[in-house]
C-alpha cells in the first residue's frame, strides 16, 4: 500500500506542474497592472516603475516563472503584492473556514444521497421513486449561489434562525455551527441531489446481476441482500463519480462564500482578482489544485475499504 500511495503521488507532480504553469500563465494574462492597482491612478510613473522593479514584475516572463517555482519548492508563497503581509498567514487564517465548508457539505451529500437513492431505486416508479428523479434534477440545475440567496430569505430573514454573514469561532463550537450549517446545507443540497441520482443508478444496475439473484433464491432476506451484496459493489461508482462531482464542490464553495461573507480561500481569491494581487491569487489557485490532488489521491485509498477484491498494484 504505501509503494502504491508513493507512486501515485509521483504521478500526482507532473500534474500539479502543469496547474501550476496553467495558474502562472492565466495570472499574468489577467488585464490591468497590479503596480498601478497598489499605487492607484494618479501614481507618478517613477513610482509605478520602482514598485513594478521592487515587485520584479519588470523581469522577462521565463525569469518571473523560475522564481515562481523555486519560491514553492522552498515553501514560500510570498508576500501580498497590496498589503505586504505574508501570502501564507493570510490562507492559514482562512483555510480551516474552507475546508470545514466542503467537508460538511460533502459528508451532508453522501449521508443524505445515499439513503434517498436506495429508497428510489427500492421502490421504483414509486412516488418516492419520481419525487426524488424530480429533486435530484432541480438540485442540479440550480445554481449555488442562488440557492444561497433563497436559503437567506427563507432561514436569516422570514425565519431567523441562523446567522446570515461571517463564520463564528472555531473556540466556540456551537456558534461555529451555527454560522457554518446553511452554507454547508447549501453546498450539501447539491451534493445530495448528485448523490440520489447517481445511488439509484447504480443499485439498479447492481441489483440485475446473477449473484444477487442467487442470493435470493437461497432465501436470504432482501435486507440483507441489499445492504450486504447489493449496497458494497454499488458504492465503487458512487465513490469514484462522487469524488469527482466533490472536486466541481470545491469550486462552488467561492460562490457559497462570498454570497454568506464568510471568510475562505474563495473569497481571498476573489478579493486578489480584483487589487490585482498576483502573488496571492497565484498562491490561493495552488493551494486548490494541492486540495484537489490530494482528495483524489484519498478517493483511490478509499476503494480499498469499501471492496477488499481491490488490490495495490
Amino acid at each position: 500500500m504505501f509503494s502504491y500511495v508513493l507512486r501515485r503521488i509521483l504521478q500526482s507532480i507532473p500534474i500539479l506542474f502543469v496547474v501550476l504553469t496553467l495558474v502562472f500563465v492565466v495570472v499574468r494574462v489577467l488585464p490591468g497592472d497590479p503596480a498601478v492597482a497598489a499605487l492607484g491612478d494618479y501614481a507618478t510613473r517613477e513610482a509605478v516603475q520602482a514598485l513594478r522593479e521592487k515587485m520584479g514584475l519588470d523581469a522577462p516572463l521565463w525569469l518571473q516563472y523560475f522564481r515562481f517555482l523555486g519560491s514553492l519548492l522552498h515553501g514560500d508563497l510570498g508576500k501580498s503584492i497590496v498589503t505586504g503581509y505574508p501570502v501564507w498567514n493570510q490562507v492559514m487564517e482562512v483555510l480551516p473556514h474552507t475546508l470545514e465548508l466542503t467537508f460538511f457539505g460533502i459528508l451532508f451529500g453522501y449521508v443524505c444521497g445515499v439513503p434517498l437513492g436506495i429508497v428510489a431505486a427500492v421502490r421504483r416508479n414509486s412516488f418516492l421513486d419520481y419525487f426524488n428523479r424530480v429533486f435530484s434534477l432541480v438540485g442540479l440545475s440550480v445554481p449555488a449561489f442562488y440557492l444561497g440567496i433563497l436559503l437567506i430569505l427563507l432561514l436569516c430573514i422570514q425565519f431567523p434562525f441562523f446567522p446570515v454573514v461571517g463564520a463564528g469561532s472555531f473556540s466556540d463550537p456551537a456558534e461555529n455551527l451555527r454560522h457554518v450549517f446553511l452554507p454547508a446545507l447549501t453546498l450539501g443540497l447539491l451534493m445530495t441531489a448528485y448523490i440520489t441520482r447517481m445511488t439509484r443508478s447504480s443499485i439498479l444496475e447492481t441489483i440485475r446481476e446473477d449473484y444477487v439473484r442467487t442470493a435470493k433464491a437461497k432465501g436470504v432476506l432482501d435486507r440483507v441482500v441489499l445492504y450486504k451484496h447489493v449496497l458494497r459493489n454499488a458504492l465503487i461508482p458512487i465513490v469514484a463519480l462522487g469524488s469527482l462531482y466533490a472536486v466541481t464542490l470545491i469550486g462552488s464553495s467561492v460562490m457559497v462564500e462570498i454570497v454568506f461573507s464568510r471568510p475562505g480561500l474563495g473569497k481571498l481569491m476573489v478579493g486578489a482578482i480584483k487589487q490585482r494581487d498576483y502573488t496571492t491569487l497565484q498562491s490561493v489557485m495552488v493551494i486548490y489544485a494541492v486540495i484537489v490532488v490530494l482528495f483524489n489521491l484519498a478517493t483511490d485509498l478509499v476503494y480499498s475499504l469499501i471492496d477488499p477484491r481491490i488490490k495495490y498494484k
